[in-house]
């Protein structure tokens, strides 16, 4: 699990079934210098520039109830607040 930040969201029209009705965000890591970036589903109703909490791998898939289906990476949680976090 990581903690990044929302940039952006992806929409897709045709996707795997398993993946139908599902919103895909576009976020960015803000731990340790990482700026990897990464597309996640969203099912916590994450926005743009909000920090997140992203599961990755089959954590992931049980994380949004999706256990069957191609995902890597979900957002799990919305930070609040955290200690370390005050300049992202």
């Amino acid at each position: 699990m990581f903690v990044g930040k929302v940039t952006g969201s992806i929409v897709s029209t045709r996707k795997n079934d398993k993946l139908i009705g599902s919103k895909f965000m576009i976020v960015e890591s803000v731990m340790n210098g990482n700026h990897e970036t990464l597309v996640a589903v969203d099912n916590v109703g994450a926005g743009i520039g909000e920090i997140v909490l992203v599961a990755t791998g089959s954590a992931a898939r049980i994380g949004c109830n999706l256990s069957d289906a191609p995902v890597d990476a979900a957002i799990v949680g919305i930070v609040d607040e955290g200690v370390g976090l005050s300049g992202v």
